[in-house]
C-alpha cells in the first residue's frame, strides 16, 4: 500500500492541539527574554532582518563556557526564532552559552540559501567568540544541525577550524528530503527530485569524528521516526557516531518538553555534548 505522505508529513493535522502548544511557546520564550537582562538580542549575521542570532550567556562557570546554537522548526516556511529563547534556559542554568538563530523563510528563499544562512550564523559566532560550538534543533532545525555537522568548515572558510562543529542534536528532523517534493508544502519550498537530494544531509559525506544525535518522538508519524532511524543507521556506517532515540509518548510539538527541564535526560545529554566540544584554538 502506497505511502499517504501528505498525512505522513503534516504535523500539525496530526496534533489537533498544535496552536495551544505553539502559542505557550511565546509566553514561555517573552517570560525567559524578560528574566534575561544580559542577553544580546538581536545580533545581525547577515543583511536581512531575519538574520540574527540572539545570545542568552550563563553565568560565567567556565573561561570560556562552552557555546551551542539552537535553530528553530517550521518547515523552513513559518515561525519565528523569537517563539524559542527559552530554549537557552536549561542549558544557561548548566553552564552554556546559547545562541538563538534566525533565518530567511521559504519561499522567499531556498532550502540551500536558509542552510548558507546557518553556516553563516556558526562562522560568525565564531569569529565573535573564536569558540567550536554544538548545534541543536528541532524539526527544520534538525535538519539544518545535521547539515552544520556534515559542514567541511575548512573548506568553506579557511579561517574557521575543521571542526567548528563537531556535534549535533537534532530533535524529529528531515534529512531525506525527496519525499517532500510530493506534499502540497512543496508549493512553498519548490524542491525538484535533484535539489531535494542536493539538500539531504542524509546522502552527503560527513566528515570523520562526527558525533551526532537523532532524536524522535514516539507519536510521530512512521516517516518522521524512518527520518531519524536511517541518518542514525546511514551515518554510522561512515564512521559518525551517532545515537537514535525515541522519547515514549511525544509528539512533533511535545517533544522538545523536557528541554525546559534542567534535569532532564534530553539536558543532560546536550550538556555533555556542549561540554565536550574542544575549546583550544
Amino acid at each position: 500500500m502506497p505511502i499517504d505522505l501528505e498525512a505522513e508529513y503534516n504535523n500539525r493535522a496530526r496534533v489537533p492541539e498544535h496552536p495551544e502548544i505553539l502559542a505557550q511557546l511565546d509566553i514561555d520564550a517573552a517570560a525567559y527574554r524578560a528574566a534575561s537582562p544580559r542577553a544580546q538580542l538581536g545580533l545581525a549575521y547577515g543583511p536581512t532582518e531575519r538574520q540574527v542570532v540572539d545570545l542568552f550567556a550563563a553565568e560565567a562557570r567556565q573561561a570560556p563556557n562552552p557555546l551551542a546554537m539552537f535553530i528553530h522548526g517550521g518547515y523552513w516556511r513559518t515561525n519565528h526564532w523569537s517563539s524559542y529563547s527559552h530554549m537557552a534556559a536549561s542549558l544557561n542554568r548548566r553552564g552554556i552559552d546559547v545562541a538563538i538563530a534566525g533565518y530567511d523563510l521559504c519561499p522567499q528563499v531556498t532550502i540551500a540559501g536558509i542552510i548558507d544562512q546557518m553556516r553563516a550564523a556558526v562562522l560568525f559566532l565564531w569569529r565573535q567568540r573564536q569558540q567550536r560550538m554544538m548545534v541543536f534543533g528541532h524539526s527544520a532545525g534538525g535538519h539544518m544541525t545535521a547539515c552544520m555537522v556534515a559542514t567541511d568548515w575548512k573548506k568553506l572558510a579557511p579561517d574557521a577550524p575543521a571542526n567548528l562543529v563537531p556535534c549535533g542534536y537534532a530533535i524529529s528532523g528531515v534529512f531525506d528530503l525527496t519525499p517532500l517534493v510530493k506534499v502540497s508544502m512543496n508549493q512553498e519550498l519548490r524542491l525538484g527530485d535533484d535539489e531535494a537530494k542536493k539538500v539531504s544531509p542524509l546522502f552527503w559525506t560527513v566528515p570523520p569524528g562526527r558525533v551526532f544525535d537523532a532524536v524522535v518522538g514516539g507519536a510521530e508519524s512512521d516517516e518522521f521516526r524512518w527520518q531519524s532511524r536511517v541518518v542514525a543507521d546511514g551515518w554510522r556506517k561512515g564512521n559518525v557516531q551517532t545515537r537514535y532515540e525515541e522519547i515514549p509518548g511525544a509528539n512533533h510539538f511535545t517533544v522538545v518538553k523536557p528541554m525546559g527541564d534542567p534535569t532532564s535526560a534530553m539536558v543532560a545529554r546536550l550538556t555533555q555534548l556542549a561540554q565536550s566540544v574542544p575549546q583550544n584554538q
